[in-house]
């Protein structure tokens, strides 16, 4: 017995999907993971209320191991291509999981709907473990010394000769990566961030976001930031600092007229995390020092919200407050701004490295 206005699996994901309409990240997101298994199901002759315990246990294995690959895995392609694909690879167990928790989502809503009959997630035993994607500490970040090379990369000075184009490239680049260390928003919150969010009150400058959920925050703009703005908005040919009347977007497309989407926003982030993969990995080996190719190799795998997660932790080793912390990730769980606090750890490998022991010289091999 139906409760919405559905007369196809493929529309009642539709309805679930505009539950989030007002996060299109999470719309992206949830959308792939509902299209991957509805093909899926599609290829073994399954509806969604065919779903139980032990077609969910093979989907878990499918995820792992997309099989054949000729027909699941490829390269990026616009969704309308015919050699797009649906996966880039097998799922690591972290995506795996991603993936479940998601699905278990649109279980639980299809059943409430009348939809489906049941959940099968709830005939998870070990449900748990499976979809526990928790991390005791944050992993995913630049460390210091990467992001200050990093840094000083995206400020190299501009060729004499490069075009307006490329100088406002260069300019939109360097205030993009500036922004996202400093104030630590998700790729949404920075791509729809608008000149007059950033206000002057009592003799200090804020930065307004509405966030995850739709929840509103002020946060406080560092004196960097507001250097970043200044510069950012003059390379516009704009005043210095935007007024209460200044809607245009914070970050435009080069025609200085539109402002960028998500999508765009994520591309210029991760082409530039390459560009600066393959400029340190080619550094000569003299300048490179110990580490060089590790810390590329970094960078490569880095994504925008690397870009948050290293803001947070950068401010929590430079001693900001664990209250302070989560309002400014905008965290409803202090333990979840807790993740981010690696001092612990330190001391921890510190006091261990006391414990020694005495390993002759040589190796084993026989002394000539």
């Amino acid at each position: 017995m139906a409760r919405i206005p559905a007369t196809s699996d493929i529309e009642a994901i539709g309805q679930w999907l505009t539950e989030y309409a007002a996060s299109p990240q999470t719309v992206r997101a949830y959308r792939k993971e509902a299209e991957r298994l509805m093909l899926w199901l599609g290829d073994n002759g399954l509806a969604l209320h065919e779903v139980d315990r032990r077609r969910l246990e093979a989907y878990e294995a499918f995820l792992a191991d997309p099989c054949p690959a000729e027909r699941w895995i490829g390269p990026p392609k616009p969704r309308s291509h015919p050699q797009w694909r649906p996966f880039r690879g097998p799922l690591s167990a972290a995506s795996r999981r991603q993936s479940l928790v998601i699905l278990q989502g649109l279980f639980a809503w299809l059943s409430e709907a009348g939809w489906v009959s049941h959940n099968p997630f709830r005939l998870m035993r070990d449900k748990r473990r499976r979809m526990d994607n928790r991390q005791t500490h944050i992993e995913r970040y630049l460390e210091r010394p990467m992001w200050d090379w990093l840094w000083q990369w995206l400020n190299r000075p501009l060729d004499e000769t490069c075009s307006e184009r490329q100088r406002l490239a260069w300019h939109r680049r360097r205030f993009v990566f500036g922004f996202g260390y400093l104030l630590a928003p998700r790729i949404a919150e920075m791509s729809q961030a608008r000149m007059n969010d950033f206000t002057y009150r009592e003799g200090r400058w804020w930065w307004n976001v509405i966030g995850k959920g739709s929840k509103q925050a002020r946060i406080p703009v560092p004196p960097d930031m507001l250097t970043l703005l200044e510069e950012w908005r003059q390379a516009r040919q704009l005043s210095a600092l935007p007024d209460l009347d200044d809607e245009r977007p914070l970050l435009c497309r080069l025609n200085g007229r539109t402002g960028v989407t998500d999508n765009q926003l994520y591309r210029l982030i991760k082409e530039a995390f390459r560009e600066a993969s393959s400029a340190l990995a080619h550094q000569e080996t003299g300048q490179g020092g110990p580490g060089t190719s590790a810390m590329a190799r970094q960078l490569a795998k880095a994504s925008p919200h690397w870009l948050r997660h290293t803001a947070i932790t950068h401010q929590a080793q430079a001693g900001v407050e664990l209250r302070y912390l989560a309002m400014t990730a905008r965290h409803e769980r202090l333990d979840t701004t807790a993740r981010y606090l690696h001092a612990e750890a330190e001391e921890w490998q510190r006091q261990v490295a006391a414990h020694r022991l005495e390993i002759p010289a040589g190796g084993g091999r026989r002394q000539e």
